[in-house]
């Protein structure tokens, strides 16, 4: 057993409009192109609609959106990331890029305090790799939606 296994975790880094964001990779099963997407009627806007991947089908759902930023430009790096909470449940985020897989460990994660404004509890945490930020997202709190009364 290696010592610096001792609390770190691989998170995917993507870009969500201008922000970089990391992703707990245990939750990653897949990361495929954009692809055309079947509108739902009446969903959330943030909800864009299923997919068809190996005949699963996937609701896929907005990063953009979701955090309120300008709708989605699709560009030949827009990358559908399918989630896995549990084994029979799949979404699909729509993130701008997917960059690297980072290894980060508890020295290089600052917690998320409440100075920092995360009234949805998006974000478990504020990881610093090689000078750079990185936005550490709750996942599950992000797709799954507690109904605001």
């Amino acid at each position: 057993m290696e010592a610096n296994l001792t609390g770190s975790k691989q998170y995917v880094v993507v870009k969500i409009g201008i922000e970089q964001y990391g992703i707990d990779i245990k939750y990653v099963d897949s990361i495929v192109r954009m692809q055309r997407i079947t509108r739902v009627p009446k969903a959330q806007p943030y909800f864009k609609g299923v997919i068809n991947l190996r005949g699963e089908i996937i609701p896929v759902m907005s990063m953009r959106m979701k955090f309120e930023l300008e709708d989605d430009v699709l560009t030949n790096a827009t990358r559908i990331i399918i989630i896995k909470l549990e084994p029979q449940s799949a979404v699909g985020i729509i993130v701008d890029e997917v960059k690297e897989v980072v290894t980060l460990d508890d020295t290089m994660i600052e917690k998320v305090t409440n100075t920092v404004e995360d009234k949805n509890g998006y974000l478990n945490g504020i990881g610093k790799y090689n000078g750079e930020l990185i936005s550490l997202l709750n996942i599950s709190s992000i797709i799954i939606e507690k109904e605001t009364v």
